[in-house]
């Protein structure tokens, strides 16, 4: 039975594939005019941080990765003169980089539901990297976060849990 967060995941990731269609289809000067006011109203964009500046600049500078990544993707995925495959192989990997950031989302929520714990997840390959923002800095409470976090996936991934 398909509960409401895995509802909301796939309901996000539909969207997220049809757009990226949209803008695979789009012809080349709409969609780089697109792109153009995108970067500059993301220039004008001012962060405040409040509550948890690690976690708060961690997420930033993450986005901000991951956004340029996006960008150089689609400006493959756009380019007359990428093969076939070159475009495929960016089309996988935008595909992928949205897997993981709602699957990011998804463990911070479930650290947050099972131990009340603030954290930031960033996925890369088969690497996790989990910071926690919490003085609590045991082996045990990081072993429990280690335990959880695996039985999510099929595959062995290696964890590490930084305590900040």
């Amino acid at each position: 039975m398909i509960n409401k967060q895995n509802l909301w995941f796939l309901t996000l990731f539909s969207i997220i594939l049809v757009l990226s269609v949209y803008y695979v289809a789009l012809p080349g000067e709409n969609l780089s005019s697109l792109i153009d006011t995108k970067h500059s109203e993301s220039d004008k964009v001012s962060t405040n941080i409040s509550e948890n500046d690690v976690l708060a600049t961690l997420r930033v500078e993450n986005d901000e990765a991951v956004l340029s990544e996006m960008e150089d993707l689609q400006s493959t995925l756009l380019d007359a003169k990428a093969s076939a495959e070159d475009k495929n192989n960016a089309y996988e990997k935008l595909l992928n980089i949205n897997l993981n950031k709602g699957k990011e989302s998804e463990l911070e929520s479930l650290i947050l539901k099972t131990y009340n714990l603030k954290s930031f997840i960033k996925i890369k390959d088969d690497k996790i990297n989990v910071t926690i923002s919490a003085k609590d800095n045991s082996y045990e409470s990081a072993n429990n976060i280690i335990r959880t976090i695996q039985k999510e996936f099929d595959e062995k991934m290696y964890i590490t849990v930084k305590y900040q």
